[in-house]
């Protein structure tokens, strides 16, 4: 059996990195069915997007894969968050002064692994059976 890997990458989480590496580190290493149902039941705005970027990449490696993964060893190997682009932004003060503040976003980078799928055995007892 080999291990296939593939990824998703979600830019511009309207979040801190800060907060949503938090999400991120709750379901780092765990299977993916597991680490869907964590995010499902986090009570943290993150969670929504990082959930998003783990189905991504359990979809692209199923459905682009040449082989046929089996959905039950699917686990996640990397994931880590980024700050993404700043928007710099405005609050009005008082004198009519305009203080600066930055809107930061993250980026979200997963990459899942899983194992192909044992082939049938029954192939080689069909073929003992016509031999007999």
């Amino acid at each position: 059996m080999t291990t296939h890997f593939a990824h998703a990458y979600e830019k511009g989480i309207d979040s801190q990195p800060r907060k949503t590496s938090v999400v991120a580190s709750l379901v780092r290493d765990r299977y993916v069915a597991d680490a869907v149902v964590i995010l499902e039941n986090t009570p943290r705005r993150a969670a929504k997007a990082v959930r998003k970027a783990i189905e991504s990449a359990n979809a692209n490696l199923l459905n682009n894969s040449k082989v046929s993964i089996d959905p039950k060893t699917v686990r996640i190997a990397r994931i880590f968050v980024t700050s993404g682009t700043r928007m710099r932004r405005y609050v009005p003060a008082s004198r009519g002064r305009a203080l600066p503040y930055e809107k930061i976003s993250s980026n979200i980078f997963v990459e899942v692994a899983g194992e192909e799928k044992v082939k049938a055995a029954p192939a080689k007892e069909a073929e003992k059976k016509e031999k007999k």
